[in-house]
C-alpha cells in the first residue's frame, strides 16, 4: 500500500487560511481544498472515530467527548480505550488486506488498547500525594521512553489547561518525526491541537490569533516537509470550525429549577448526583445530552427545554435518527446551541458553593466539558499553589475563573458557514467539494490503495 499521513489541524477552516498562515496559504495553491459538512456532534472523539470507522455516531457509539454511563450511574469524559468505539477500524481492513501494513496513530483519541501498531496518547501520573505529573503513554511501551529522552517529558500543562501553548503540539509533531523514522508506518494520523486554545478563547479575532496561526503554520510545514521526503501521500483535514460565541446556555440550572437534579451537599459544597437525578444535562460545546429517569417524564422536559433561550434544536431519541446520533449512549434529549451559544456545565447557584474542582484543570470529575479552564483567575495565586508544590506541602491549584462569557468561541452544531466548516486538503480533485463526514474514510482508503 501507499505510504500515507493524515495530519488533524483542529479548528482549520478555509477563513483562516491566508496572510497569518503562509506555508498554508502557498501549499493549497496547487491542491484541492474540500469541506466536510459538519455532523452532530462535530466534537473531537466523535468527528475522530467516524472518520476511521466510515460510520455515524449512531454506529460507532461515540455521541460525544463523554456521556452517562448507565451502568456506573456517572458521568465520563476523555477515555481512552479504543474499545470504546464499536465499529471497525480502517487501519483493520487495510491489515486484512495487505499483512505488512501497519499504523501510527500520534495523539488521535481512543489510542490505548487498540490494534495499532504504534500509538502515543496523553496519560499523567497520578501519584498517592495528590500530584499530577506529566506523562504519556504509548505502544510499544520503550517508545514512551525513548522520545521523552530524545525530547523531554510530554509538555502536558501545555496540551491543555492556561497553560496550554504551540509546545505540545510541536511536541507531537517531533514524535511523529520520530516514530516514522524508527517504524516506518504505513499510515500515520497525526492530531496537532494548537489552534483548539486560541479559537476557543478569542473567537475567530484575528487580532488576537495571529499569532497562534503562524505557529501552527510552522508545524505544519514541518511535518509536510518531512513527509514529503519520505515519500508519503500528505492529507491535511480538521474536525470542525470554531465560530465565534458570546453566550453561555447553563442548562442543568434550568434543569435544577424544575427540581430535576439530583444534589448532594459535601463539606458545604454541592456535587451533581446524576444517579440520583430525574434528568440532568451533559454539555459539551454546543451540544448537551440531557438523560431522563422517567420516560413519562421526556416531553415535559422536552417541552422547558425548548423555551431557552439559546437552544435551537431539542431531538428525542426518534428524531435523532436523522442525524445519526441516535445510540443507547445517547441522551434522552439531545439539544445543539444556536449560533451564537455554547452549552456550560455549571449546575450550582451560588459560586461559594461551587466543588473544588470547578476551580481546578479536572477533565474527569467534571460532569461536563468545560473550556474556561483555558483562563487563569490570578496569576499571582498560580505561583503560591506552585511553591507550595516545590515545598512538598498540600495545595490544590484553584486557579480556574467560574466565568464562562470569557468563551468567546465553539463548536458543536450543524449548519455552519461554508468559511467556518472542517477541510480537507489532498493532491488531487475529488467528485465533489463538500464531503460528508463518513467519506472521509473513503478517501484515507484511496489514498493507501485500499480501493
Amino acid at each position: 500500500m501507499q505510504k500515507t499521513v493524515v495530519i488533524d489541524i483542529v479548528g482549520l477552516s478555509t477563513g483562516l487560511i491566508g496572510d497569518h498562515t503562509p506555508f498554508l496559504k502557498k501549499y493549497t495553491q496547487d491542491k484541492f481544498i474540500q469541506t466536510i459538512a459538519p455532523m452532530l456532534p462535530a466534537v473531537t472523539t466523535a468527528v475522530q472515530s467516524t472518520y476511521v470507522t466510515g460510520k455515524w455516531p449512531s454506529e460507532h457509539g461515540i455521541v460525544g467527548n463523554g456521556w452517562y454511563d448507565h451502568t456506573d450511574s456517572e458521568i465520563k469524559f476523555w477515555k481512552q480505550s479504543n474499545k470504546l468505539v464499536q465499529a471497525e477500524k480502517i487501519w483493520d481492513k487495510a491489515k486484512r488486506l495487505d499483512p505488512t501494513f501497519t499504523v501510527s496513530k500520534m495523539f488521535w483519541w481512543y489510542n490505548m488498547y487498540s490494534t495499532a501498531d504504534y500509538a502515543v496518547t496523553p496519560r499523567p501520573n497520578y501519584l498517592a500525594d495528590g500530584r499530577k505529573m506529566p506523562d504519556c503513554y504509548s505502544e510499544p511501551a520503550a517508545l514512551r521512553d525513548e522520545l521523552q529522552k530524545e525530547l523531554g517529558t510530554f509538555p502536558l500543562f501545555q496540551f491543555w489547561g492556561p497553560g496550554a501553548n504551540i509546545k505540545s503540539t510541536q511536541w507531537i509533531a517531533d514524535a511523529s518525526v520520530i516514530t516514522d523514522k524508527k517504524y516506518n508506518p504505513t499510515l500515520t494520523l497525526i492530531y496537532l491541537p494548537h489552534l483548539d486554545y486560541c479559537l476557543q478563547k478569542f473567537g475567530q479575532d484575528f487580532t488576537l490569533i495571529a499569532k497562534e496561526l503562524g505557529e501552527i503554520d510552522r508545524v505544519v510545514e514541518q511535518l509536510v516537509t518531512h513527509y514529503t521526503n519520505a515519500g508519503a501521500r500528505i492529507m491535511l483535514l480538521s474536525e470542525y470550525g470554531i465560530t465565534n460565541v458570546d453566550r453561555p446556555v447553563y442548562i442543568n440550572r434550568v434543569l435544577r429549577e424544575n427540581n430535576w437534579l439530583g444534589i448532594r451537599v459535601e463539606r458545604g459544597l454541592e456535587l451533581l448526583d446524576a444517579g440520583a437525578s430525574k434528568a440532568f444535562a451533559v454539555a459539551d460545546h454546543q451540544i448537551a445530552h440531557i438523560y431522563i429517569k422517567d420516560p413519562a417524564l421526556v416531553s415535559k422536559v422536552k417541552s422547558v427545554v425548548e423555551k431557552i433561550p439559546g437552544v435551537e434544536l431539542v431531538l428525542d431519541k426518534q428524531e435523532q435518527k436523522a442525524h445519526h446520533i441516535d445510540h443507547e449512549r445517547s441522551g434522552d434529549l439531545v439539544l445543539m446551541a444556536d449560533a451564537r451559544s455554547w452549552f456550560c456545565y455549571y449546575y450550582w447557584m451560588d459560586d461559594s458553593k461551587a466543588p473544588d474542582f470547578a476551580r481546578s484543570v479536572d477533565i474527569f470529575k467534571k460532569p461536563g466539558y468545560d473550556p474556561v479552564e483555558m483562563f487563569m483567575s490570578s496569576k499571582l495565586r498560580a505561583a503560591y499553589k506552585l511553591l507550595r508544590k516545590k515545598a512538598a506541602l498540600r495545595y490544590v491549584m484553584d486557579v480556574i475563573p467560574l466565568d464562562a462569557t470569557l468563551i468567546k468561541g465553539s463548536h458543536g452544531r450543524v449548519n455552519t458557514p461554508v468559511s467556518a466548516r472542517p477541510v480537507l486538503i489532498t493532491d488531487k480533485a475529488l467528485s465533489k467539494k463538500e464531503l460528508m463526514p463518513v467519506e472521509v474514510y473513503d478517501v484515507i482508503g484511496d489514498y493507501l490503495g485500499m480501493f
